[in-house]
């Protein structure tokens, strides 16, 4: 049997060729180390025939020369195939390798060897994959830090295709308390649910705080919700729309601003906007959501003018009184009404609902703040009469209202 290893190598590599069509098909290296591995296999197992031991020693003697060429090179099917197709060789050497007495001892010890082959082979893909899952897991973690922490960079565009994140729909982060034990199965049900809710997932825990960046989002009203419980106890939530994963840190520390302010607002839904949480997060000193505020409803009702932001401050200071807003204005009740509609338009923000005119009345200090605190330019002082004074609707009376007002 041993003077026989060179002439049952050349025999397996040829059958190789001829039985399987991928191998032809590889790459010198690669056909070279998958050869190295038959002709290991073979004279192993003339060592084994010989002297009988435990089978532990398989895997470091057969695939310890080229377990990464192994793995890369073809899937464990495919090493399975090659696996048969030696001992195949050998099975129909065995005539020539014994006398008949011997062959069916012969054939058993074959077969048991090929067996603890087939199992080496697959501890080496086992490990192979816990090892690329291990470093996806790692290069994924690295990749939500940079985007919390606002990195730019090609590094972080490198990793970001390394990881797999193929989408090229708005990005938004999502985040709460992780579940008391967040392990590997959790882990795999969370990507297996948000696999069908979003494109592309990255997944980031980072103590007690679970992290996803969602790309490509499907039908958000009904995604968010289910999203929201795979976290923990607490508040969840959500920052808005980033238009790549760049750009997707402006998202997080919404998120991560709105969470820390979350607890200002026992009722607040769940999952809750970042944006909807921007009074809390103006108190818990949140600059970025003053300047929103500011730029999204204070500056707009200005612009639109028409006494929306007379009428918005009047109507929250009267209690919400349509009436007592009338008569305050010297205007008809229905103008109040009509003008009330008009600030939902202009800001997307509806007073008649307690918690968004909450926000409203919140956008109104800080603007009025910011305005004060403004510099004032050439004509500032004029304009701010003009717009006080030239507001249609209101007649003399209320030109009048307004300046005892502003006299005050």
């Amino acid at each position: 049997m041993r003077a026989t290893i060179g002439s049952l190598s050349t025999a397996t590599l040829k059958q190789l060729d001829t039985d399987l069509p991928w191998y032809r098909g590889l790459r010198p290296d690669e056909r070279s180390a998958l050869g190295m591995v038959a002709q290991k296999g073979i004279a192993s197992f003339v060592n084994w025939y010989q002297k009988p031991v435990s089978p532990a020693w398989v895997l470091s003697d057969v695939f310890g020369t080229a377990p990464t060429e192994l793995t890369r090179s073809i899937s464990l099917q495919k090493a399975l195939q090659l696996i048969r197709v030696v001992v195949q060789v050998v099975e129909d050497h065995v005539p020539f390798l014994a006398p008949v007495a011997d062959q069916a001892p012969l054939r058993e010890a074959v077969l048991r060897y090929s067996r603890e082959v087939a199992f080496a082979a697959a501890d080496v893909y086992a490990r192979a994959a816990e090892t690329r899952g291990s470093w996806d897991t790692r290069l994924e973690a690295l990749v939500v830090d940079a985007i919390l922490r606002g990195e730019s960079s090609d590094a972080l565009r490198s990793r970001i295709a390394a990881v797999g994140w193929t989408s090229q729909a708005p990005i938004t982060v999502m985040v709460g308390s992780a579940p008391a034990e967040p392990n590997a199965g959790f882990l795999n049900e969370l990507r297996r649910i948000t696999g069908r809710l979003a494109e592309d997932v990255l997944v980031g825990i980072q103590g007690e705080r679970l992290i996803l960046v969602l790309g490509g989002v499907r039908d958000a009203d009904k995604a968010y919700p289910r999203i929201s419980e795979l976290f923990g106890d607490g508040a969840v939530v959500f920052g808005p729309e980033a238009e790549s994963l760049v750009a997707a840190s402006t998202s997080a520390q919404a998120a991560f601003a709105g969470l820390t302010a979350a607890r200002a607002w026992p009722s607040a839904p769940r999952p809750v906007s970042s944006e909807d949480l921007w009074p809390e997060r103006v108190i818990s000193g949140d600059d970025t959501a003053r300047r929103a505020l500011v730029r999204s409803i204070y500056r707009p009702l200005l612009a639109a003018s028409n006494g929306l932001e007379q009428t918005l401050s009047a109507y929250l200071t009267l209690g919400h009184s349509l009436e007592a807003t009338s008569r305050s204005l010297f205007v008809h009740a229905n103008t109040v009404r009509y003008r009330l509609r008009r600030v939902c338009d202009v800001t997307g923000w509806d007073p008649l609902i307690p918690r968004e005119a909450y926000v409203l009345q919140t956008a109104l200090v800080v603007g009025r703040l910011a305005a004060a605190t403004a510099p004032a330019g050439p004509g500032s002082a004029a304009a701010g009469a003009t717009a006080r004074t030239s507001r249609p609707g209101i007649g003399d009376k209320g030109v009048a209202a307004a300046g005892r007002a502003a006299a005050l």
